[in-house]
């Protein structure tokens, strides 16, 4: 029995005119009121036109279904996430540790905002995570993490270098995501930040050690 396709996550069109853009951003607006008040499992396309106050047959120009609406939300959430990420990667005025050390406050915090919508996407991923554009997504993300990690060992192989953005990459976005499913204080957020951040810099620093010895 062959395997299901997967189905297209991407838009039909992009809005060219001021009116469609003004439809796509009410549309998606919309689309985050839902998964506040319903969660993935009632969300629909036709709630979401209710919401925008549009009609579904409009919705349906730029989006063929609704795990292409949610995974706009979440390649959006991504694109931002990602630039944020990379301005402190690349700031080369600060060391390597201090980078680090920002990446991870300014990622938990991150988490910890709009913490709702990024569960209801969590749980909405089955939707289109298999995806190409997904994939492509998500691996144009990591790629500023990746290059900082090879800046941070120099001396180090590739596959040092990879095998510790991994790591690390991974251990940040599941650990944060599990820690921002409870409302945390702002002691709570800068305390787990500060804690990730010193065992990320420990294990840099083992790993440099090695390789320079």
């Amino acid at each position: 029995m062959s395997k299901p396709s997967n189905p297209s996550v991407s838009t039909i069109k992009m809005p060219k005119q001021a009116r469609s853009t003004a439809l796509v951003e009410a549309v998606l607006e919309a689309a985050v009121q839902v998964l506040r008040a319903e969660g993935a499992a009632r969300f629909t396309t036709a709630r979401v036109a209710e919401r925008a106050g549009v009609s579904v047959g409009s919705i349906y120009q730029y989006f063929p279904n609704k795990a292409s609406i949610l995974f706009r939300l979440q390649s959006d959430e991504w694109r931002t996430t990602s630039e944020l990420l990379r301005g402190i990667l690349e700031d080369s005025t600060l060391a390597v540790p201090e980078r680090l050390r920002a990446l991870v406050h300014a990622f938990i915090r991150s988490e910890c905002d709009e913490a709702q919508v990024r569960l209801a996407l969590s749980d909405a991923a089955p939707l289109y995570r298999d995806a190409p554009e997904a994939e492509v997504a998500r691996a144009d993300g990591s790629v500023p993490f990746h290059q900082f990690i090879r800046s941070a060992l120099p001396d180090a192989d590739e596959a040092t270098c990879e095998l510790t953005a991994d790591l690390i990459e991974t251990t940040l976005t599941e650990v944060g995501s599990s820690f921002s499913e409870v409302t945390r204080s702002e002691a709570e957020i800068v305390a787990y930040s500060d804690a990730m951040a010193n065992m990320f810099c420990a294990y840099l620093g083992t790993l440099e050690g090695r390789v320079s010895a």
